[in-house]
């Protein structure tokens, strides 16, 4: 085996998992959606891959300093309107007919 493989093997054998981070919640969808963006749209429009639009919305990927600051000049808005550690509250009230739906 090359040395460096034997030596990244016993070092990944021996790692422990990282702490899992809290969750970061975004409000990417409703962003693009309000301006009529697809993924592959704000992806190109940022300089990342589409994909990487998708992992950031589900929640599976949290975004680099670099890239939370590009999304919030696109967007035109802090990167706290955009990221929080908390879930957002909603920005629109219920109607009469989804209450009772509910």
């Amino acid at each position: 085996m090359h040395v460096s493989v034997y030596l990244l093997y016993n070092y990944n054998v021996g790692r422990k998992p990282r702490e899992t981070q809290p969750p970061l919640f975004n409000r990417l969808p409703v962003l693009r959606a309000e301006r009529s963006l697809s993924r592959q749209q704000l992806a190109e429009a940022i300089g990342v891959n589409y994909q990487t639009i998708g992992y950031l919305e589900r929640g599976d990927y949290s975004p680099s300093l670099e890239l939370a600051f590009r999304l919030a000049e696109f967007f035109d808005l802090p990167i706290e309107a955009i990221f929080a550690r908390e879930p957002f509250r909603p920005t629109s009230r219920p109607t009469p007919v989804a209450e009772e739906i509910q």
